[in-house]
């Protein structure tokens, strides 16, 4: 019920088509690498807020706080660099990071096995 509350607000930001029946499901509507993370987070309504006070400016005696544009211009970071990155990145970098593990285990097997004679059982 919450996945699919999440699909729908994607469906309605134009992220993902829906497929009904059998097989039916959700995929993207457009290509992973023009879909950016900012994009998804929005449609999902979450925010990359760094202020405690949720931008309201309230954060001291009802008045903002010392730090509240630094907290406020970090978000403004945040938000920008994910609007930069796409889909497809994120999925091709933790792809490779799978496949140096994959290697690094496969690698590291091999060196444990190496020198070892295997007797048969008796």
């Amino acid at each position: 019920s919450y996945l699919e509350q999440l699909f729908s607000r994607l469906r309605k930001r134009g992220l993902v088509d829906s497929t009904r029946g059998p097989g039916g499901g959700y995929r993207l509507s457009r290509a992973a690498d023009a879909i950016a993370v900012a994009e998804v987070i929005s449609a999902v309504d979450e925010t990359v807020d760094a202020t405690r006070c949720k931008g309201l400016q309230n954060c001291h005696d009802s008045r903002a706080c010392l730090t509240h544009q630094l907290w406020t211009d970090l978000s403004e970071q945040i938000h920008d660099f994910l609007g930069n990155i796409t889909l497809a990145q994120v999925l091709n970098k933790r792809s490779q990071e799978v496949s140096k593990e994959v290697a690094r285990r496969d690698y590291n097997g091999r060196r444990r096995g190496r020198g070892r004679i295997n007797a048969p059982a008796m």
